[in-house]
């Protein structure tokens, strides 16, 4: 998090518990954290790791084809040279 925020959450805690009774603390709290969270560009455990097997399919993937390229590079190159 960048301090900007940091110190904007700061602020609105110290406001917030400046008003009074815990009960209405606590909500008021919640509230106000919410709405900072929402303009963070955050994503749920599940999207995380949903986003993460796909990144690890992926990569697999690109190794497999890494190695074929390797490959018809490697057999195109004995063609040409032996002709």
């Amino acid at each position: 998090m960048n301090q900007k925020l940091l110190d904007e959450i700061n602020e609105k805690v110290k406001a917030v518990l400046a008003q009074g009774p815990a009960a209405d603390v606590e909500k008021n709290l919640r509230a106000m954290l919410g709405g900072l969270f929402s303009r963070l560009d955050l994503v749920t455990r599940e999207e995380f790791d949903v986003q993460r097997e796909v990144l690890l399919r992926t990569r697999a993937r690109l190794a497999e084809l890494e190695k074929v390229v390797a490959s018809l590079e490697a057999d195109r190159a004995r063609s040409d040279t032996s002709r």
